[in-house]
């Protein structure tokens, strides 16, 4: 059977996120109905629904003019319309980055930033908030035609002034080689557009895929945050080559400076020769073609630094051609499909093993809390029972005095249960000092020395030391907030033990998120500027207008790092405080169910043996309960695991 093709893979894969979100549902409804989900633990459903709903998987691709990208794009993703929908022709095409990806709430358009609002200082991301600044054209997604003549639109230029192109960080005096095209006028030709927004429900970016179209070391260099923010949040990064040059200078440049960081991240790299029907030479053998190329590939690696497996050959446009015609041998012979098999296994299996290993944690702390419910539930119907049995046989005195006794609890409870209003008053107070360590305010402070040394005049020699403080400070937050977090928890577990010694309940207090993912975060962040700026940025950098660029794309790194920092402990202060809410409430509907039972006593004779069973029947419906959670509880997470990488087909993964 042949092995299926990314779009494929990523079909099978968005059935998946659709069957879990499924089984989420029927798992939160029926919690619901037997009132065994708590605050903590609805969020925790509803951000991973949400997460499986809206996950996004970017690839993008990376690569000098004319190697073959957008080509390479459409041969993946769009050869399903019959014809080319990125513009692919000779020369440069995509003059500016193009994301293509689906928001619900747009219709099908093209939105075109001006490449005028680099003189702004603004981000790409703030931007985006700003929808009138960005041209829109609206698309036809049933019309191919229609559709390619509107991606045309980002390969326009525009020609101005040498002033005009350095402030837009397009020429460069002390990099000539590097300048774009001078016409005979003395214009120089810059894009046109700044950065450009796809919005088209083809099915793929419906399920959530985002694919980023980047142009060459020019425009990418021009532009920061497509550096330290964009690409580096990729779940695959692609990077094409020719196979008939390999790695050029420019190319080379284009790694050193943005994708060599990458190293040790989240993100999968590829490097793919494309073009190696430019090799198909009549005059040789299949063999040597196949030795040039793998000699290529090889000598590729060695360049880079990386493992062979992470460099293939394929000819983008036979792979396209072959398709649109249905020629098997010829699709087979562009070797195309390799590389798809490859990108979904990598980047889906990857994507599909972090939401399993979500969807198993999340179920295991909701399961676990509503396990300590039906224990509290367990343990006050044990009580009931000896309580009532107790009374057999006594007089309607004995069973007054009884329900005298049981209502000085509960008042009883009532009164101390203001103590846990002071144990909240403490955790909020901690709370409330690890949430300001995590805001704006505090990156901003933390921060300061080094936008103050990036934003002086000149060349900033200093800059590397600048980032050193910077980043230590940041740390040393990061570090903060897990020595406040270790206080909260420890506070917690003692007024814990205390109230579980006072009220017999059984409160655990689960470990605070760990802060190490984000420092190391951070680390990649740091280590993405420094690499920047450290081949060939640093002029770059003495103009104010791209230093403060480079400023605010890294505030807004670091805000994305804390936000989601700040999200993790508010979901655990959450569930540490629904589990304290929930077994308060079932202690007060207990002594509401006891006081209950004693005056249905005393209204009838019968009353005592009746509510015996009826308390009987109680337990046996917590022993169905309780087996009914860990089925669905056992069967989703078993079942989420095991179809990684098995979600996919056995050839898929073989």
């Amino acid at each position: 059977m042949a092995e299926p093709s990314f779009n494929e893979q990523f079909d099978w894969h968005s059935a998946w996120r659709r069957e879990m979100r499924l089984r989420l549902k029927v798992l939160g409804d029926w919690l619901r109905e037997q009132q065994l989900l708590d605050d903590g633990g609805e969020e925790r459903l509803q951000r991973l629904t949400d997460q499986l709903r809206s996950d996004k998987v970017m690839v993008a691709f990376v690569a000098e003019f004319s190697r073959g990208k957008s080509e390479l794009i459409n041969a993946v993703f769009f050869a399903g319309y019959g014809r080319r929908i990125m513009p692919a022709s000779a020369g440069r095409t995509t003059m500016c980055p193009t994301e293509l990806g689906y928001e619900a709430a747009l219709p099908p358009c093209l939105r075109l930033l001006p490449i005028e609002t680099r003189l702004q200082p603004q981000t790409l991301l703030e931007w985006r908030l700003v929808p009138e600044k960005w041209m829109r054209l609206d698309l036809d997604v049933n019309d191919p035609d229609q559709l390619a003549n509107a991606m045309q639109k980002v390969s326009e230029v525009m020609h101005v002034t040498q002033d005009e192109a350095r402030a837009l960080g397009f020429w460069h005096d002390d990099r000539p080689w590097d300048n774009p095209p001078v016409n005979a006028g003395g214009a120089v030709e810059v894009p046109r557009w700044r950065h450009a927004l796809i919005n088209m429900a083809h099915p793929l970016l419906r399920q959530g895929l985002v694919v980023l179209d980047t142009p060459g070391l020019n425009a990418i260099g021009a532009e920061p945050e497509l550096t330290v923010n964009l690409i580096p949040q990729a779940q695959a990064v692609v990077f094409i080559l020719g196979a008939d040059t390999g790695v050029t200078k420019s190319d080379l440049a284009i790694w050193r400076e943005h994708l060599a960081t990458m190293e040790g991240s989240a993100g999968s790299r590829f490097v793919v020769l494309n073009k190696i029907d430019t090799l198909w030479d009549e005059l040789s053998s299949p063999e040597q073609i196949d030795r040039q190329i793998a000699r290529q590939c090889a000598d590729t690696a060695q360049t880079l630094s990386l493992e062979a497996k992470q460099v293939l050959a394929l000819s983008a446009q036979k792979g396209l051609l072959a398709k649109v015609r249905g020629d098997t041998a010829l699709l087979a012979e562009s070797q195309l499909p390799r590389f798809e098999q490859l990108l979904g296994r990598q980047v889906l299996g990857a994507r599909q093993a972090m939401l399993a290993g979500a969807i198993g944690a999340t179920v295991a702390r909701v399961q676990t809390e509503a396990e300590r419910t039906l224990g509290a539930r367990r343990r006050e119907v044990a009580e009931q029972v000896l309580e009532l049995e107790s009374l057999r046989g006594k007089n309607h005195q004995v069973v007054r005095q009884m329900r005298l006794r049981v209502e000085r609890e509960k008042a009883e409870f009532d009164r101390s249960a203001a103590s846990v209003l002071a144990v909240r008053s403490v955790h909020v107070k901690l709370l409330r000092e690890l949430f300001m360590l995590l805001g704006s305010a505090s990156i901003k402070r933390e921060l300061l020395g080094l936008s103050t040394t990036l934003r002086e005049p000149g060349v900033k020699f200093g800059v590397r030391k600048a980032y050193a403080r910077g980043f230590d400070n940041l740390r040393g937050v990061v570090r903060e907030v897990q020595r406040l977090e270790r206080e909260i928890h420890t506070m917690l577990a003692s007024s814990f033990r205390q109230i579980n010694t006072d009220f017999g309940f059984a409160l655990q207090v689960a470990e605070p998120p760990t802060m190490d993912r984000f420092e190391s975060d951070l680390d990649a962040v740091e280590r993405s500027h420094l690499q920047y700026l450290g081949v060939g940025n640093l002029v770059q950098l003495a103009r104010p207008e791209f230093a403060d660029r480079l400023v605010r794309a890294l505030l807004a790194r670091v805000r994305s790092i804390f936000e989601t920092a700040l999200g993790e402990i508010e979901l655990w202060n959450k569930s540490v405080s629904s589990q304290l809410d929930t077994q308060m409430r079932e202690r007060r509907r207990a002594y509401g169910r006891r006081i209950d039972a004693i005056q249905r006593i005393q209204d009838a004779a019968s009353g005592l043996e009746r509510r015996i069973a009826e308390i009987a029947e109680q337990e046996g419906a917590l022993d169905a309960a309780e087996q009914r959670l860990r089925m669905l509880s056992r069967d989703l997470r078993h079942d989420a695991s095991a179809a990684v990488p098995e979600a996919l087909p056995e050839s898929v993964s073989a």
